[in-house]
């Protein structure tokens, strides 16, 4: 194959075509305001409540799982990565509006029905916490319904808010120990929070991306409704669940239930996740094998985009003969063409947007704009036989 030219150094991405530019909501700027001014008053709060030294303490224990846990869901997340800007945010919401939804509606229901810590903890919690976190999901599908594409983005989504939730809350528990206890009981409780536990609140907040993947990826009005409720009922069991083999059976009990009943259910969701990675990627293959049909794309330029492996080898190739202004070339135009192909998905399986056309006309513009500067490898695998050609309106 021809060598195609090698970008520019200091080549940033393609600047003759640029991308539309999607109109900024009010519901966006609102969000992003509330998550502003959460941040601040969270961070006021801790170091009021604590002083500095006992909620650095807590902040630096509490941030130890953080890497890990974002890591395991952006590893998930490699076929079209989520706008850097979204996945903070979800991170965000989690730590600042849920934990204040949560506890707000928590204090509301106790000074309302006169329950007692044991009922707050078992079932008024669970109800208000799981409300608070999915609510970040509802936003997403209501001002960026094209950033969310089905189960795998549910739970990419679902799982960051919970560990920005678990991030807040671990800094509070952790502060109240050391408080309360000293260092000893502060230990036994990083013990049981950042090193046992600390998937919990992304594992039960998941069960509510499930349900909204499910959703989306439906054409059925009633399972559009009823997924999405199913899975808060299942987030706020399991969370429910967790907080009450601690209330009735102490040490003992949380063991049973983590042994028993948590460890299973994060391997059942590990998976579901890896399972709807690799049909999303048999989806990848098939949805550009239609593009190439259409002659938008070359058909030899698919293994090198829907097969991961591949993928990251041709970034290594451009890099070793082209420089990292190659490298992310290659890394744009693949960006581009999932776009794509993620966009024609919704077409072939009856769930188009509105501006299907205008989308992918910007999206061919930006691949053409791309495609001068990319340099693949040598030796391309052999294209699999192109599916029915299905015409766009």
């Amino acid at each position: 194959m021809q060598h195609l030219p090698v970008p520019a150094p200091g080549w940033n991405g393609p600047a003759a075509v640029p991308a539309r530019r999607r109109r900024t909501s009010v519901l966006m700027v609102l969000a992003s305001i509330l998550l502003a001014l959460g941040s601040v008053g969270v961070a006021i709060f801790v170091f009021a409540s604590g002083g500095p030294i006992a909620a650095s303490i807590s902040v630096a224990l509490a941030a130890v799982s953080v890497p890990l846990l974002i890591a395991v869901v952006l590893w998930l997340d490699r076929y079209e990565p989520e706008p850097r800007r979204y996945l903070v945010a979800a991170v965000a919401w989690g730590g600042t509006v849920a934990v204040a939804v949560g506890a707000g509606l928590s204090l509301l229901a106790g000074l309302l029905t006169g329950a007692d810590e044991a009922t707050l903890a078992v079932i008024w919690a669970p109800v208000t916490e799981e409300l608070g976190k999915g609510l970040f999901l509802v936003v997403i599908v209501m001002v960026r319904r094209h950033q969310m594409h089905g189960l795998l983005d549910g739970i990419v989504y679902a799982a960051l808010t919970g560990v920005g939730f678990a991030f807040t809350e671990n800094i509070l528990y952790y502060m109240s120990s050391l408080m309360q206890g000293g260092l000893p009981t502060l230990t036994a409780t990083f013990v049981l929070r950042g090193i046992v536990g600390p998937f919990a609140h992304p594992l039960f907040t998941s069960a509510i991306g499930v349900g909204i993947g499910v959703a989306i990826g439906s054409r059925s009005n009633a399972v559009r409704v009823l997924a999405p409720l199913a899975g808060y009922v299942v987030a706020v069991g399991l969370h429910g669940l967790w907080n009450g083999s601690v209330v009735v059976g102490g040490i003992q009990g949380f063991l049973t239930a983590y042994v028993l009943g948590m460890l299973p259910i994060l391997l059942l969701l590990v998976a579901l996740a890896v399972w709807a990675r690799r049909r999303e990627a048999r989806m990848l293959g098939e949805a550009l094998l239609q593009c190439a049909q259409m002659g938008w794309i070359n058909v030899a330029e698919i293994p090198w985009v829907a097969q991961m492996g591949q993928r990251a080898a041709a970034r290594r190739y451009a890099r070793i003969h082209g420089g990292k202004p190659a490298a992310r070339a290659v890394r744009d135009y693949q960006q581009t063409l999932t776009e794509m192909a993620f966009l024609h998905n919704r077409f072939i399986t009856g769930r188009p947007p509105e501006d299907l056309n205008a989308r992918m006309i910007e999206i061919q513009q930006r691949a053409a704009g791309i495609r001068p500067y990319v340099i693949w490898p040598p030796a391309l695998p052999p294209a699999r036989q192109l599916p029915p050609l299905q015409q766009y309106p």
